[in-house]
């Protein structure tokens, strides 16, 4: 077989996951500590990815929530907005957001160019009290065209749901997962994000937290890379959590098989 996906401008796209200890409900000190990490990033990777809340971190108690919360414009989006122009990488999370005096759980996709896409939470958590909180998007998970790479976005809970994260004839290479799932819930969470990489043929990155909170534990190897067939595959370096995926390879594999063909059509469904 011959492969042309050489002549795609980021044939490899390099990811670095950052599995930070999120100090709760301190922006201040989990945006201090994103950037120190990120200035000892290498500097050729095309995407970072953090974990959900990675500023503040869950909140159960309704004025945490108002306080901390921001819109698209102030800081904690203005200062992601910094990191993707100086270290020319798209920087993906989530973070408290408020529009018109409602909260939304709210996965930010940022390009170095500046150019800004969001979305909102669809499957809220019922466990930490979110769902009590926050308002669930209403609108699918974007697809986004990246470095040459079609790219979806999904926050905590939306993994469970696989009509959700669908890719309708291979719509989506990589599928962007930012949690803040405890390691009591590791192996339950690793086979959804296996699941997700098989069904889709695609690689599904998440990005999870380390650390303690009031919800539970959470360890490093949460934050995992697998691959089209279900493999993992990355590596640990420094503080983060790296990947290089292979654009040319994932092609191969749909050619060879192409189980996507005889996928139903679920988009009718949104």
């Amino acid at each position: 077989m011959i492969c042309f996906c050489i002549y795609m401008p980021y044939n490899t796209l390099k990811v670095s996951i950052i599995p930070h200890d999120i100090v709760w409900g301190d922006k201040e000190e989990n945006l201090l500590s994103i950037g120190i990490i990120l200035s000892k990033m290498e500097r050729d990777v095309d995407i970072v990815v953090l974990p959900q809340l990675f500023s503040t971190g869950w909140l159960s108690d309704p004025v945490m929530v108002s306080k901390l919360s921001e819109s698209n414009s102030e800081k904690t989006i203005e200062t992601i907005k910094e990191w993707a122009r100086k270290y020319n990488c798209a920087i993906c999370g989530s973070f408290i957001a408020t529009t018109l005096n409602k909260y939304y759980n709210r996965v930010f996709f940022i390009e170095p160019s500046g150019e800004e896409t969001f979305y909102d939470k669809r499957h809220l958590s019922l466990s930490n009290g979110e769902s009590n909180l926050m308002e669930s998007g209403k609108i699918p998970s974007p697809i986004i065209r990246f470095r040459g790479w079609n790219l979806k976005l999904i926050a905590g809970d939306d993994l469970q749901y696989p009509i959700w994260c669908r890719g309708y004839k291979n719509s989506y290479d990589a599928l962007l997962v930012v949690a803040n799932t405890p390691s009591s819930k590791s192996k339950h969470w690793e086979h959804l994000l296996i699941g997700r990489a098989v069904e889709n043929q695609a690689y599904v990155i998440c990005a999870n937290r380390t650390g303690n909170d009031d919800f539970g534990s959470y360890k490093h190897e949460d934050s995992i890379v697998v691959d089209y067939m279900g493999e993992l595959n990355m590596s640990k370096k420094g503080m983060c959590i790296f990947a290089e995926l292979d654009y040319c390879k994932l092609s191969e594999f749909r050619d060879k098989i192409q189980m996507w063909k005889d996928a139903d059509d679920y988009q009718i469904l949104f």
